[in-house]
């Protein structure tokens, strides 16, 4: 649908495939965005685990049928989505992984705003010249991280996932770009490393886990994390605590966040409004973890 179109319908259903995605600040990012715009915008969470792809091209079907404008896609189908679209952009194609599937005139297009997102987050902590950065993960983030990283002229990507085969498949996709590597170990990637990012979902809750060990962590390094429930994750917790410098998945949500707007309406969202609205699902959400977890016993899950 056209500009015009959406400014006459003022209205629009859009929404998001994944799981688990309570959690998720997308629906009040959206919603918030489409109000400052006049446009009534309804964003539905579509929260199915363990989908298979028949499970998957059947939500997509709806998606087609149903009047959507277009979905997100988070974990764990960001890969497993590609086979089933009709049309890729360049960006999604030479990645693999799509996390914003756009539905005009009846064809699903795949695009990545992981990558556009993390770009324009992680451009002000990166050095003008000599930044070598360690990227645990290689699934649906880890390779728009990579891949945004590239983008960024960044030429040494160390990239570990202990799955090393989907590591060095990412690695494959990225050339002709020099440098990226694969990583033996998380040591490895943050040998020399000036920066770490973290494109797994360890650390989201209600896990409490961190892919790094603190050991590893340093004042010569910046660290950012994927993950934004909570928003401070342990990894974080540990890479302050030891003196690095740290950027929170706050402005990945909503930089991905707008671009995937933009290219369901044809329409530049605020994200000045965008943030006010993720920062209002995260003061509410740290609000109910910190009530619950005071209870005897009472650890939420999300």
């Amino acid at each position: 649908m056209s500009k015009r179109g959406y400014a006459a319908s003022k209205k629009l259903l859009t929404g998001l495939i994944g799981a688990p995605i309570a959690h998720s600040a997308s629906p009040a990012m959206h919603e918030r965005a489409a109000e400052a715009l006049g446009l009534r915008c309804h964003y539905q969470l579509i929260e199915v685990a363990g989908a298979d792809a028949a499970g998957l091209a059947m939500m997509l079907e709806g998606v087609r049928r149903l009047g959507f404008a277009g979905v997100n896609v988070t974990f764990p189908y960001k890969e497993a989505v590609v086979p089933l679209l009709d049309a890729l952009a360049p960006g999604a194609a030479a990645m693999g992984a799509v996390n914003t599937v756009v539905v005009k005139d009846g064809r699903l297009t795949g695009h990545n705003t992981d990558t556009t997102g993390f770009a324009r987050a992680v451009a002000p902590l990166l050095a003008p010249s000599g930044n070598a950065v360690a990227v645990i993960g290689a699934g649906g983030v880890g390779k728009a991280i990579a891949f945004a990283l590239a983008s960024l002229d960044v030429t040494d990507i160390r990239i570990f996932d202990s799955e090393l085969a989907r590591a060095a498949t990412l690695v494959s996709l990225l050339a002709p770009r020099d440098g990226a590597k694969v990583a033996a170990s998380v040591e490895d990637a943050l040998h020399g490393a000036t920066g770490l990012v973290n494109g797994t979902p360890v650390g989201m809750l209600p896990n409490r886990d961190t892919p790094v060990a603190v050991t590893l962590l340093h004042d010569k390094l910046w660290v950012t994390d994927a993950v934004y429930s909570p928003l401070i994750t342990p990894l974080l917790a540990a890479a302050q605590e030891r003196g690095a410098r740290i950027m929170t998945g706050r402005e990945l949500a909503i930089y991905q966040a707008a671009d995937a707007f933009e290219l369901f309406t044809g329409l530049a969202p605020s994200t000045e409004i965008m943030g006010e609205a993720f920062d209002e699902v995260m003061a509410a959400r740290s609000s109910t973890y910190r009530a619950a977890s005071s209870r005897p016993g009472g650890m939420p899950g999300v």
